[in-house]
């Protein structure tokens, strides 16, 4: 299927879901294609037709972003080196979680989540730890008949019992054998706080090339850059995150604004792009637009809040 097909099936199905979806981005070297929101889940999307495709760099940016936005980086696709992605069966790259479309739908608007996970080895299901040792415990069994009957070593399921994933023939067995349901459902929308990705924020004292990023650590904002967005900066302060942008090209300034602001209203986050020279204008779309001369007469944060805020308004 042709990736800009697969992009728009993917958003039917998001937005059958319940979910808000962003326009695709129509941008070279971006690291993400949509955005979707349902209630407090935010999803930053990827979609490739070959998960081949997809870098380190974009998966780290990803994560950078779920990181700041509180948001999970999930990659859709439809097949790899290996041959087409499984319905069912949640893959990994870079720590970033890889599904089909199919298991999209599944998942979504069937309810009927993932169970297998594939990792180095072949495929794996977690189980329910507490509920295995329990049923273990009250039937009197020991780990040795467990092994036996999951064909794997004692020192195996003492480990299934503090929480390691097992293979799923093992899995399988075990559940048969025991007769209650310790394979747990995945969520391949849950992400795990990556804190590596927090030694990419600027606080103040330090710099950049830009003078406006300058200016909002003076103010005592801090600064995450990012390379491939369709905005240069997340700025954060304790109370908020404002996706930012540099108005230096108003050729495609245009552009740019209504694709920032696109993001900013499904991500329920303000947007500012700060330019050199202020324009008649004083936001596009929701993004708030803001002169170089007019952050420098700027000298409380709240004050340059309350500017974001009256230029971009964002309705849930």
């Amino acid at each position: 299927m042709p990736r800009d097909e697969l992009i728009e099936n993917t958003k039917k199905i998001l937005t059958a879901g319940g979910f808000r979806v962003s326009e695709p981005i129509n941008m070279r070297s971006i690291s993400f294609d949509i955005i979707a929101r349902r209630d407090d889940r935010l999803l930053i999307i990827k979609i490739l037709s070959n998960i081949d495709a997809f870098s380190r760099e974009n998966a780290q940016e990803m994560k950078v972003l779920a990181t700041a936005l509180e948001a999970s980086p999930l990659l859709i696709g439809e097949r790899s080196s290996s041959g087409s992605l499984e319905t069912g069966i949640v893959y990994s790259r870079f720590n970033v979680p890889i599904i089909s479309t199919e298991t999209v739908a599944e998942h979504i608007l069937e309810e009927v989540p993932p169970l297998v996970f594939a990792a180095p080895g072949g495929l794996y299901v977690h189980l329910d730890s507490d509920l295995l040792h329990k049923a273990r415990e009250e039937r009197s069994i020991s780990l040795g008949t467990l092994a036996e009957i999951a064909g794997v070593s004692r020192k195996a399921i003492q480990m299934y019992e503090s929480g390691m994933g097992a293979m799923v023939e093992a899995a399988l067995k075990l559940e048969e054998f025991l007769g209650v349901p310790i394979i747990k459902a995945l969520d391949p929308f849950r992400y795990e706080r990556d804190e590596s990705v927090v030694a990419c924020e600027i606080s103040r004292g330090d710099r950049t090339n830009a003078p406006a990023f300058n200016l909002l650590l003076n103010l005592g904002y801090s600064i995450i850059p990012v390379k491939r967005s369709p905005f240069e900066a997340l700025t954060k302060d304790t109370k908020l995150v404002i996706l930012t942008g540099l108005g230096n090209d108003e050729t495609k300034l245009e552009e740019k604004a209504m694709v920032v602001s696109d993001i900013s209203v499904v991500a329920g986050q303000h947007s500012v792009i700060f330019m050199k020279r202020l324009r008649s204008s004083e936001s596009i779309g929701s993004t708030a637009l803001i002169g170089e001369e007019e952050l420098k007469k700027i000298d409380e944060p709240d004050k340059l809040l309350e500017l974001v805020f009256n230029r971009s308004r964002i309705d849930d």
